[in-house]
């Protein structure tokens, strides 16, 4: 078939895109579509766990102040509210699908909380240290049972199909999504997919910088498809750094959880020496920004290539029962973490901006949500507090799903079929290779932890040549997953720079040297396609 119908269609496969597939999937036909496999995403990889607040010396009222002092002054206080006030029962749900988190006897909630940095009290639930990949299990096994599930995997979407673009109307509504072109990758053919209801669940966009912690399916494609269909999009120079990534020739993208600082570790000099208590009074238990400019700072000053963190002090058999992923991928690579320290490195972790969207996930395109990574719902501000980010993909699949089944369906017409008639084979690949490790080189060196006008400038200047050569050769040439790819990215990087370019403040994640004061009044930055096209 070169044309599918679904009542919602869901782009992406990871937690957020999951849990709603599963809120809504005994009452519609939901279809799952995937660029990899179902377990490739982001979520897979989350060590640490979910924040919630749930045993009696917390409250909702401590994760939501601890989330806005992380968020530095930009968090939305009801949008934190309502996810912190849900926290409880979306544990309760994971918990009735069959995750097992890590037990403890002793504790009256049954469960083990440890505690990560930000956070006031021990409040994130986990199993092991490899949270994300036992809820994704859990849920990928729920989602392959469901008749109402449909997942078609290794399929990447091209961009929306919104009304005012094929000049259809649609009663009542001025603009809608009416599904999406979507590239199947193994039969190599564009296939239109008709939906009442599209989202976007795509994860964030780290793969713009050059060392990420996120897999390589963190290209920015919903945030870009979204600007391109004209949704707004907000605060995307907030960009968090997670502090410890793995410094290893070998360990590509390995994360070091936030949860070994919770539990002890040690930021170190080379020569053993501690330094983040010259930083923050917080130390190693310091907001992620923070530590992450640290070490940044340390590094530059002193030229290392790294800095150690170091847990060895613990009990062996504490460390490779609470941190087993860790302990053998550390030990495959000949490092030793219960008798040395671990080389660590910040990396880009996080994507803090995104689509904007309000608490149901709705964007400003009629039909079309976001959730997960890939929005902008107002939680995190300028900085994510630690394990807010799987809660967040629980919460608003939860909520969309509730809007979405609200909904009243419109009789949608025919879409029209992907036109190729104009476009041959591209006639050489490495074009494509050359730009995407240029754009990831300088948006490393340029756009990082701490940036300069100048550097912004030089980084707009090269992501417009980019794009020339992109446009070009996406005018011109049957599209590939790759070039999709990398057409996503240097959209991403754009909103990037642009929205960096525009905070004249050092706020959270964004760190100026023109701007290094804060601002007395906390602002968002939004970008609006059509006022930027008419520039």
């Amino acid at each position: 078939m070169s044309n599918h119908y679904f009542e919602t269609l869901i782009i992406g496969s990871g937690l957020a895109g999951l849990t709603l597939a599963l809120r809504l999937a005994d009452h519609q036909k939901i279809c799952i579509v995937t660029k990899q496999t179902i377990n490739a995403g982001a979520s897979g990889w989350a060590q640490g766990g979910i924040a919630a607040a749930l045993s009696d010396d917390d409250s909702a009222i401590k994760h939501v102040q601890d989330t806005l002092i992380a968020g530095a002054g930009l968090c939305d206080e009801n949008a934190t509210r309502y996810v912190a006030e849900s926290a409880p029962s979306a544990i309760r749900w994971l918990i009735e699908q069959g995750v097992d988190f890590t037990r403890n006897t002793a504790h009256k909630t049954g469960y083990h909380l440890t505690q990560e940095g930000g956070h006031s009290v021990r409040r994130i639930i986990h199993s092991g240290d490899a949270t994300g990949n036992a809820v994704q299990k859990v849920l990928i096994q729920k989602v392959a049972a469901h008749p109402n599930i449909t997942v078609f995997e290794h399929h990447i979407a091209v961009d929306l199909i919104t009304s005012d673009r094929l000049s259809i109307a649609i009663p009542n509504h001025e603009r809608s999504c009416l599904g999406a072109y979507i590239l199947d990758k193994q039969k190599d053919r564009v296939v239109t997919f008709t939906a009442q209801n599209t989202v976007l669940a795509t994860g964030g966009a780290n793969k713009v910088y050059l060392y990420t912690t996120n897999p390589d399916t963190a290209t920015g494609d919903g945030i870009a498809m979204g600007w391109r269909a004209g949704c707004k999009i907000t605060n995307m120079e907030f960009v968090q750094f997670h502090p410890t990534c793995l410094y290893h020739p070998h360990a590509k993208s390995f994360l070091i959880s936030e949860a070994v600082r919770g539990e002890g570790g040690l930021l170190k000099l080379p020569n053993g020496e501690r330094f983040m208590p010259w930083h923050d009074a917080r130390a190693e238990l310091a907001p992620r920004d923070i530590v992450a400019r640290a070490i940044d700072f340390e590094m530059k000053k002193r030229g290392l290539d790294c800095v150690y963190l170091d847990i060895s002090h613990k009990p062996a058999d504490f460390l490779k029962s609470h941190f087993p992923t860790i302990y053998a991928r550390c030990l495959e690579l000949g490092i030793d973490l219960t008798q040395e320290s671990i080389p660590v490195v910040p990396a880009a972790h996080y994507t803090c901006g995104g689509v904007a969207t309000d608490k149901y996930g709705r964007t400003n395109l009629n039909n079309l949500y976001a959730i997960g990574e890939t929005a902008h719902t107002g939680l995190h501000g300028a900085n994510r507090l630690a394990s807010n980010s799987l809660l967040e993909c629980l919460v608003f699949g939860h909520s969309a799903a509730g809007d979405i089944l609200n909904q009243q369906g419109n009789v949608l017409p025919k879409l029209p079929d992907w036109d190729e008639s104009r476009v041959t084979d591209a006639d050489e690949e490495i074009v494509i290779a050359h730009n995407w490790d240029e754009l990831r080189r300088f948006m490393w060196n340029y756009v990082g932890i701490v940036r300069t006008t100048k550097r912004l400038r030089r980084a707009q200047r090269r992501i417009e040549l980019l794009r020339e050569e992109i446009n070009e050769y996406y005018a011109n040439f049957r599209v590939t997953s790759d070039l999709l790819e990398l057409r996503n990215l240097v959209d991403a990087a754009d909103l990037i720079v642009r929205s960096a370019i525009l905070r004249h403040e050092s706020r959270g994640l964004h760190f100026s040297k023109d701007y290094p004061n804060t601002l007395p009044l906390a602002e968002n930055t939004e970008l609006n396609k059509n006022c930027i096209d008419q520039q």
